[in-house]
C-alpha cells in the first residue's frame, strides 16, 4: 500500500528526514513512535501531498505522490495533530461541506455521513453545533470527515493529543473497528502502551531516521531480556537534588548489568538485563552506598521501555 524509498526532507541546513525507507502493507495498522522533532509529521504530510519532499521515491497503491499530489489526496484521508473546525456549522454539514470538496452530491454525502458518524458513534450529534463539541467529539468527527472519500489509506497525526482517558479509549475502539475492515492506518502516537495494543506494526524515528522496524512482537524481541526497573529513592547525606541524582547515576553505573538510567518527576528508572537475584544484589549494594530506596520493583517488557532503551531517551 505504502513504499517509501530513500526519502529526504530538508530545510536549509536542517535534515528532518534522512534516507527513509519504509513498506507498509495493505491492511496494517501502523505506530509511528518517536520524540518531537524526529520526522514523524513531515513523512505523514508528504505521504498526503501536503509537503514536497527534497528527494526520494513515496508510492502509495502505486501511485507516485510527489509527482501527483492531486490524486494522492483521493487515495488519502489525514487526519492532523492540529484539526480544525468551523464556527456555525452543524455536524451533517460540516461533513456534506468536506464531502462537496471531493465532489460527491449531497445526496450520496448524507448517505455515506450517517454511516460514518454510526461509526465514530456520533449519530446523536448530527445536528450539534460543531464548535459545542467536546474535543473527544471533534477528534472524532475529524477521523470520520477523513474518511468521508472512502480512501485507501488513513493518516492519523497524534490522534489521542490531548484527549482524556475516556476519550481515548473511545478513539481506540474507532481505530480497532477502521483495521477490522481492512482500512491501512498510520497512527503518530507518544501514548505507546496504546500503539502497541492496536498497531500490527511499528516504526522508532529519531533525528529523521527509522532506527527499528517491523512487527511489534518482532521489534519487542530485540530487547535482549532488557527490563526496567523503577525506584523511589535519596541519599540522606545531600540536600542539593542535583548532586543527589549525580551521586546516585554514578553509583548506579557502577553496577553490573545497569544500562540507561533516566529520571521522571519523583522516580529513577533503569534499564536492568540481569535476572531476580541480580536485581536482588543491586538493592543490597545500592542500600551499601547509603542510597536510601523506599520503592523498588521491575516491570515487564513493554514498548515504552524498549523506545527508552532504542532511543537513549530520558538518559542523566
Amino acid at each position: 500500500m505504502l513504499k517509501i524509498q530513500n526519502l529526504t526532507k530538508r530545510y536549509g541546513k536542517f535534515l528532518a528526514v534522512d534516507d527513509l525507507n519504509l513498506h507498509i502493507k495493505k491492511g496494517e495498522i501502523y505506530g509511528f513512535v518517536g520524540p518531537n522533532g524526529a520526522g514523524k509529521t513531515t513523512t505523514m504530510r508528504i505521504v498526503c501531498g501536503l509537503l514536497k519532499a527534497t528527494s526520494g521515491t513515496v508510492l502509495v497503491d502505486g501511485i507516485d505522490a510527489l509527482a501527483n499530489p492531486q490524486d494522492i489526496k483521493r487515495k488519502v484521508g489525514y487526519v492532523p495533530d492540529f484539526f480544525g473546525v468551523y464556527d456555525n456549522l452543524r455536524v451533517m454539514e460540516y461533513m456534506e461541506f468536506y464531502g462537496s470538496m471531493y465532489g460527491i452530491d449531497k445526496e450520496t454525502v448524507d448517505e455515506i455521513a450517517e454511516g460514518l458518524l454510526e461509526l465514530v458513534d456520533l449519530s446523536d450529534k448530527r445536528e450539534a453545533f460543531v464548535d459545542n463539541l467536546s474535543r473527544g467529539m471533534k477528534q472524532r468527527l475529524c477521523v470520520a470527515r477523513a474518511l468521508i472519500h472512502n480512501p485507501e489509506l488513513l493518516v492519523l497525526d497524534e490522534p489521542n493529543s490531548g484527549l482524556d482517558p475516556r476519550a481515548r479509549f473511545e478513539m481506540k475502539e474507532v481505530l480497532k473497528n477502521l483495521g477490522s475492515m481492512g482500512k491501512t492506518i498510520i497512527i503518530s502516537s507518544h501514548i505507546l502502551p496504546e500503539l502497541a495494543e492496536m498497531c500490527t506494526s511499528i516504526g522508532i524515528m529519531e533525528h529523521g531516521r527509522l532506527i527499528a522496524d517491523g512487527k511489534v512482537d518482532e521489534i519487542m524481541s530485540k530487547s535482549h531480556g532488557v527490563q526496567p526497573i523503577k525506584m523511589r529513592a535519596f541519599v540522606p547525606d545531600y540536600d542539593n537534588e542535583e548532586e543527589e541524582r549525580e551521586y546516585m547515576v554514578r553509583v548506579l553505573r557502577e553496577q553490573p548489568k545497569v544500562g540507561r538510567v533516566s529520571f521522571t518527576e519523583d522516580e529513577l528508572q533503569i534499564s536492568f538485563a540481569g535476572d531476580d537475584r541480580e536485581a536482588a544484589q543491586l538493592l543490597k549494594s545500592l542500600l551499601g552506598h547509603n542510597i536510601m530506596v523506599s520503592h523498588f520493583y521491575r516491570e515487564k517488557e513493554n514498548l515504552e521501555s524498549l523506545f527508552l532503551e532504542i532511543t537513549g531517551g530520558g538518559q542523566e
